[in-house]
Parts: structure tokens; C-alpha cells; sequence
């Protein structure tokens, strides 16, 4: 596993994520952060769909570039939450190498809103999610 990320995706990387210059195409990060993200999710209980209601919805995703990656290999997405808001969520995302741990290929960050789909407007985060993510990851609010 990932020191300090309690979430952790394992993800094959197939041929199909390479681009022309022979390594894996940029957008793809971005689809491992979200795959980490999810899991997170998933794993404290947060409801990903509309149908909740109030659901979360990524506002902002960065990542920062830091080596190539070619098939075939495999890598580990972790997430981890680094703030909470009032409104919003922080994390942090990392991808390396599965079999180099000391390989961090990637590095990024998101901001995810509470929405509710009813009134389309940001509500606060609700005090039992913030107590889920003080219990999984560490974080104060």
C-alpha cells in the first residue's frame, strides 16, 4: 500500500491508455484519481448518485505530471481527504508504479462540493461525514 493513503486502487494499464508517443495518455491520470476517488467514497459511505439527494460533485482536479507510464504495468491510485469545509471536500490523489512504490508517477488534488440536485445549490457537508472522515483519514474540520 501507499504510506498514509487508507485507500488504495490496484489498476491494470492496458493497451488501449497508450497514445502515440508510446506512454500512457494524459487523461487516463485523471480517470485513475477518479477510480481512487470513488473508492473513497465508497468506503466511507458517501452516495455518489443523484438520487440521494445531496450527492458530492467534483468542482476543481489537478494533477501534476511527474514521470511516464508504459504498458504493460500496473499501478496503485490512492486518495485521501486533506480538508474539510463547510461546503467542500479536499483531497489528495497519488498514482505509482504497483510493483515501485517508491515510483510516484503522478500527483494531484481535487475539490468536491455537497450538491443538492433538488435546489442546484452547494449545502454544508453533513456533520456524520465529517465525523466518517476525521475516522478514516485523520482530518479536522
Amino acid at each position: 500500500m501507499i504510506k498514509g493513503f487508507n485507500v488504495v486502487e490496484r489498476i491494470p494499464v492496458l493497451w488501449g491508455d497508450m497514445d502515440a508517443f508510446g506512454h500512457v495518455n494524459n487523461t487516463r491520470f485523471i480517470r485513475w484519481f477518479e477510480t481512487a476517488r470513488i473508492a473513497h467514497f465508497q468506503q466511507i459511505g458517501i452516495k455518489t448518485t443523484e438520487a440521494a439527494g445531496v450527492a458530492p460533485i467534483l468542482a476543481h482536479v489537478s494533477c501534476d505530471y511527474l514521470a511516464p507510464v508504459e504498458f504493460p504495468a500496473e499501478i496503485l491510485a490512492g486518495a485521501r481527504f486533506t480538508k474539510v469545509g463547510n461546503t467542500s471536500l479536499h483531497q489528495e490523489y497519488v498514482v505509482t508504479i504497483a510493483d515501485d512504490l517508491d515510483r510516484v508517477v503522478a500527483r494531484g488534488t481535487g475539490v468536491i462540493v455537497m450538491y443538492d440536485y433538488d435546489t442546484a445549490r452547494k449545502v454544508p457537508v453533513p456533520d456524520d461525514l465529517k465525523q466518517r472522515i476525521r475516522d478514516l483519514d485523520g482530518v479536522e474540520s
